[in-house]
């Protein structure tokens, strides 16, 4: 299961909030290449990062401090937040993006993803963001009629590396991993499945890592990284 610490942008800075609301954000490092940097030393493979400002404006807002965590780590380093055509996601390749993440476009225009997905093989994340069992969109902003499974099964066949299943409700809550909804989407296709949303402790790590039917691909790390409440030496133990 591979750890993906995050970092979330917000005005330039690396801050945690609570359902995605940008009015509670706390800022936890004014310098993102630093964090990157310091995610990479501890030992993480990989690097996640949402565009705040961006997800919620639909054009990249924090891109030089994107490029700051590009020139900072060699690690990878997955990205999202208001990427929304072709041309945004061949420039944040072309930039050394490892994998682009796509959200609203995967609702409102899946034939974009698909097009992606056949230009750059598995270099495509797809977000699935659940709020009340429906999808939402714009930077959580707006809510779909869809449900998550329904979203993901669009792309089950068109080559998409990952998808990112965020339980908005318990996003940024440190409540625990609602490891029953992470397995089901596990279980209904076969995109690995990136669970986030509610981190609180390593426990959910093995919850995550016990549970019987299709294995879990991956967990984002967020606030329970930031506050001490996880030690990156045991989450990479157990994950491995």
């Amino acid at each position: 299961m591979i750890l993906y610490p995050a970092i979330d942008l917000k005005d330039g800075q690396c801050v945690r909030v609570l359902h995605g609301d940008l009015s509670t954000a706390t800022v936890f490092n004014t310098d993102p290449g630093a964090q990157a940097r310091s995610f990479a030393e501890a030992g993480f493979h990989w690097v996640h990062v949402v565009d705040l400002n961006g997800a919620v404006e639909g054009h990249a807002v924090n891109a030089a401090a994107v490029e700051a965590i590009l020139s900072s780590v060699s690690i990878p380093v997955q990205l999202g937040g208001g990427i929304r055509t072709l041309a945004d996601i061949e420039r944040w390749i072309e930039a050394g993006v490892s994998r682009v993440i796509l959200g609203t476009v995967a609702v409102k225009e899946p034939e974009v993803v698909i097009e992606a997905a056949r230009l750059f093989p598995e270099q495509i994340a797809v977000s699935v963001d659940v709020r009340a069992g429906k999808v939402a969109v714009q930077g959580w902003t707006a809510d779909s009629d869809l449900d998550a499974i329904t979203v993901a099964r669009r792309f089950e066949d068109a080559g998409v590396g990952a998808l990112i299943v965020t339980d908005i409700d318990r996003d940024g809550t440190v409540m625990g991993f609602n490891v029953e909804a992470f397995g089901a989407m596990a279980d209904a296709v076969s995109i690995p499945v990136i669970a986030a949303g509610g981190l609180a402790s390593v426990d959910d790590l093995v919850r995550l890592k016990a549970r019987k039917g299709a294995p879990i691909a991956g967990a984002v790390l967020g606030r329970a990284l930031y506050n001490g409440a996880i030690d990156p030496a045991e989450a990479l133990k157990v994950a491995a």
